[in-house]
């Protein structure tokens, strides 16, 4: 050597392991630089299973976060190329979905043995374009999505057995966030293509190189043109792509925000939708915890994939006694934290995604700090990668506990009892994840049960498998990726024809604003009691409001008068507003979880109860029903006595929907509970008016929801004759809640109202698509008939499974295991 320059020795083995330090372990990208000089590094769309490459389109450089090299150029779809990839999967869906079981399946089993032939290049390509470590694409990631192929590869083998009365929806478009590309699609295409589906899919404009590589993995393992397409570009290209005429069905995973404005785009055009959004999970510490042990699972909890994961566990609960123990043994694991390249297998955290979202992250951070909090942060390289860090000292309405910062951030809290904790933990607009930390399993599982998420983790954190369903509630959106669950997101019933509408103009903040009371009529239909002695007025029968298990006279005192087929003033019956709405749904909210807490025997007694006490009054509802729908007597007998058996039928599922074991890959335990959505708003049509009621009503209580229920518009006095029928069944008062007046003025308050979980409406084209928009202002689930009516005397049509599907949610709790064996 030339100089004073002396060569650096590397280390001996017993200097290694006095200092315990890693010496750099590059993965060798020439693999993936190798693929992407096929491509000259531009990379078109994938539509039928040949690379689209429009002259003309602008182009977005995809590059390395952790390096910031450009990788490759992709091109910004317009709506031609969007036209294009929908006319290939429409042309592809005739012969797909005519497939046979054993077809489908396999194809996708097929295409899970050629991901696993090309898993290096795979994981490589995905670190290199997303910056998450090498370690996590190779051991988490590809093994997750090659365990999806093969799972799905079952169900579509399975569909004709085990999805009886399901058909496939048509077209689906898939559009996913960044943080999770390769993960994500397979959530998304797997399910649809194993229903009978075709797919067309939206990765994130920053993230698409691993789509793309798939894509080419499909074509060489033989899945027919067209089945599966790829489309590159921006938000603009998402719009156009949800917002196209003839797809059927829109798969989302991102933003919350991004999620409530596909739901306005989608309103009123009868098209499919799921969203899997945000979240902000809180990690519940008991003092019973193994402190050591939840050490390790905070960091799979929140430093995973930095911090980039929805249900990063971003709010950090540990009870008082072994607070500060807990914090100070937490700072002690993050000082052995590695930040660094993503190809360095050494490395726990790589690159954030863009450095400008290194900024964003950084902005809360400040924020903390300007508030008092006190902020630990470990050292990290300059350039696009953020520090773990952890904040203490905060206030609860601060804006790093409540938002999600979706980077490396964990915000620690204090409490000191079970139920402050659960309070803690619900006390959030998301409800996606959620994981409890203690040695007690009773404890763990109550909590469980009670912390508002759609998957709790015991003793562990961010554990993923196919066979166990992921979605969210509140503002984390609905529907479920995985499980058998999942498949329900890409199926329609049979009977049911395709959906696709224009949806119509309306003005949304006047749909529904007006209300108004009838005048007084002067044509009663029976207005004297004429006897032996003199002729006097008959007494006054009113129909109140019902919430609360009480009548309730209208806030506004208006009446609306309901005539007879004779065109005479049968009743009169309160016109609710906005404020009738506020009572009813508090009311419910408070009955609620009382009612979701008894056991399912007990509700069936009530709803058999109910059938018992509506038949002893059949023939006066068959005089009812003859007086105001001008049906025969023989029609209206074959209403009532379909009513009762309706009844009977959800009595009979009270105790027979509430979950499984999901067999996932876990050495523990999966429960699937299916779970109440809460409370339910419900918007009857005028058609079977004591049917659809009963129909639409029992299924929602039978699961354990309340319900604000407006009773058909035209013909309300049946639903209103029942007030007594149900206080003598023992149904308790707030879960049925019936209100009356002018359905879309009601729906529109329902629907606006953030305590109301769920809206269904059945009425007119313009109220489905005033719902469905109006739904994103808390994410809560739709079920609407675009105008279209059903037969409810149907058993298909009137208490089908998509009836549960509506009326209940999917909750996964992980338990673990590992007392007697390691695995």
């Amino acid at each position: 050597m030339a100089g004073n320059t002396q060569a650096v020795s590397a280390p001996t083995v017993s200097q290694i392991f006095k200092t315990m330090e890693y010496g750099p372990a590059r993965e060798d990208d020439k693999i993936a630089k190798d693929w992407l000089n096929d491509h000259d590094r531009k990379f078109g769309h994938f539509i039928n299973n040949k690379w689209v490459i429009p002259e003309g389109r602008q182009t977005f450089e995809t590059k390395d976060p952790c390096g910031g090299n450009v990788l490759a150029a992709t091109i910004q779809g317009t709506q031609e190329d969007v036209d294009l990839a929908v006319g290939a999967a429409n042309e592809a869906y005739n012969s797909w979905s005519a497939l046979s079981a054993h077809s489908r399946a396999r194809y996708l089993y097929s295409i899970a043995r050629h991901v696993q032939k090309h898993s290096r290049l795979l994981a490589v390509v995905e670190a290199l374009d997303n910056g998450k470590t090498m370690r996590e694409a190779w051991d988490c990631d590809i093994p997750l999505m090659t365990r999806h192929l093969y799972y799905h590869a079952g169900w579509a083998q399975l569909v004709d057995t085990q999805m009886v009365g399901w058909d496939s929806v048509g077209v689906v478009g898939a559009i996913v966030s960044w943080n999770f590309p390769l993960t994500l699609l397979a959530w998304k295409v797997c399910p649809a293509l194993a229903m009978g589906n075709t797919v067309i899919f939206k990765p994130a404009n920053n993230t698409s190189l691993s789509a793309l590589l798939f894509a080419e993995i499909c074509a060489e393992a033989g899945l027919p043109a067209g089945v599966f397409n790829v489309i590159t570009g921006g938000s603009a290209v998402e719009t156009m792509l949800a917002s196209h005429s003839e797809v059927d069905k829109v798969s989302f995973a991102g933003s919350t925000e991004v999620g409530q404005d596909l739901r306005r785009l989608t309103a009123g055009s009868g098209k499919k939708l799921s969203l899997e959004l945000g979240g902000k999970s809180p990690v519940i510490v008991f003092e019973s915890a193994d402190l050591d042990s939840a050490v390790e699972g905070i960091v799979d909890a929140i430093w995973f994939n930095q911090g980039q994961v929805c249900t990063a566990g971003s709010r950090l609960l540990v009870q008082e006694p072994v607070f500060d123990t807990f914090i100070g043994k937490l700072k002690q694991r993050m000082r052995t934290l590695r930040v660094g390249p993503s190809l360095d297998k050494v490395m726990d955290m790589g690159g954030v995604v863009d450095p400008s979202h290194v900024k964003v992250i950084a902005k809360y951070v400040d924020e903390a700090r300007q508030e008092g909090a006190e902020v630990f942060q470990i050292e990290a390289p300059p350039g696009s990668y953020y520090p773990p860090t952890l904040i203490t000292g905060v206030g609860t309405a601060s804006r790093c506990v409540m938002d999600a910062i979706f980077g490396p951030v964990l915000v620690a809290l204090p409490f000191r009892t079970a139920k402050e904790a659960i309070s803690l933990a619900n006390n959030t607009i998301y409800g996606l994840g959620a994981s409890v930390f203690t040695e007690q399993i009773t404890l763990g599982i109550e909590v469980a049960k009670m912390v508002k998420a759609g998957a709790v983790w015991i003793n562990c954190h961010n554990i993923f498998d196919a066979a166990a369903g992921f979605g969210g509630c509140k503002q984390s959106g609905y529907g479920r990726d995985g499980g058998k669950e999942g498949l329900f997101e890409y199926v329609k019933p049979v009977w049911q024809d395709s959906h696709k509408f224009t949806p119509p103009k309306i003005d949304f903040a006047k749909f529904g604003a007006a209300y108004s009371a009838s005048r007084p009529s002067i044509t009663p239909a029976t207005p004297q009691i004429v006897s032996a002695e003199e002729t006097m007025p008959r007494v006054d029968q009113t129909y109140k409001l019902y919430y609360g298990g009480a009548q309730k006279r209208p806030d506004g005192n208006y009446n609306r008068v309901i005539l007879n087929t004779e065109k005479k003033a049968f009743a009169l019956v309160g016109e609710s507003n906005r404020k009738d709405v506020r009572n009813a749904v508090e009311a419910a909210g408070k009955a609620q979880p009382s009612w979701d807490k008894r056991t399912g025997f007990n509700r069936s007694q009530i709803l058999f109860y109910w059938a018992e006490n509506l038949e002893q009054r059949r023939q006066e509802l068959v005089d009812h029903l003859v007086v105001v729908t001008g049906q025969s007597g023989e029609q209206a007998g074959r209403e009532v006595d379909a009513s009762v058996t309706r009844l009977f039928h959800w009595a009979a599922l009270c105790d027979k929907y509430g979950g499984s074991v999901q067999e996932t890959q876990l050495y523990g335990t999966v429960l699937r509970m299916n779970e109440p959505m809460g409370v339910v708003g419900v918007a009857c049509p005028d058609e079977a008016p004591l049917l659809a009621f009963v129909s639409l009503v029992a299924p929602a209580v039978a699961r354990g929801n309340a319900v604000v229920v407006v009773p058909s518009e035209k013909y309300p006095t049946v639903p209103l004759s029942l007030y007594q029928v149900l206080e003598t069944s023992d149904m308790p008062g707030g879960i049925i809640n019936i209100l009356t007046g002018n359905r879309d003025h009601l729906t529109k308050h329902l629907t606006e109202h953030h305590d109301v979980q769920a809206m269904w409406y059945f009425g007119t084209q313009e109220g489905s698509t005033f719902v469905e928009h109006t739904s994103a202002v808390n994410v809560k689930r739709t079920w609407v008939n675009y105008s279209l009516q059903r037969d409810w005397f149907s058993r298909e049509e009137g208490e089908g499974e998509e009836f549960l599907y509506h009326a209940t949610q999917v909750k996964n709790i992980w338990l673990t295991m590992g007392d007697i064996f390691a695995n």
